[in-house]
């Protein structure tokens, strides 16, 4: 028998499976929590982000264990919250663009299924043990990594397009 497990997925909007996926996990206004029986879609919750406008590095990793996930869905994420979702027993997975629906296809399917350092945190060259304060304390990086990230799911979407045929 299957368990029932919780996926969160940080998003731009309140829009449940319809919801875009946000560039950061970290500075997103909201969670889209899926609670999936096998592949079954069994529940969908949007919450609010406590944390949005202030983010602070290692609080929303907290935030999501306390909200049962299993799985934390992201477009990026730093060092630091990789290896709190680790240390949590929570699957981070980076990578993920589009819907929530998109994002958990794309999950389900295999296709997402690791998480790698956003590469506006790798370019601090910081160690594992002291990466405090990354990039959240740099507007301009934050807006770097945001154009970064979009421009990558641009690229994906572009590409998915392409292989489509038209009727």
């Amino acid at each position: 028998m299957q368990r029932v497990i919780r996926v969160a997925v940080s998003v731009d909007d309140s829009n449940g499976l319809d919801s875009v996926v946000s560039p950061h996990f970290g500075r997103c206004p909201y969670y889209i929590l899926v609670d999936l029986d096998d592949r079954e879609v069994k529940q969908v919750n949007a919450v609010a982000n406590p944390n949005y406008g202030q983010h602070a590095p290692g609080t929303v990793p907290t935030f999501i264990q306390n909200q049962g996930a299993d799985v934390m869905l992201a477009g990026g994420m730093g060092r630091r919250a990789i290896a709190l979702f680790q240390q949590y027993g929570i699957q981070a997975v980076t990578g993920a663009a589009g819907s929530v629906h998109h994002a958990l296809e794309q999950y389900l399917g295999g296709e997402l299924q690791s998480a790698e350092p956003c590469s506006t945190s790798l370019g601090h060259g910081h160690e594992e043990s002291s990466v405090e304060g990354e990039y959240e304390q740099d507007e301009i990086g934050r807006l770097r990594e945001d154009a970064e990230m979009l421009q990558q799911q641009l690229a994906e979407a572009m590409k998915r397009l392409g292989g489509l045929t038209p009727s």
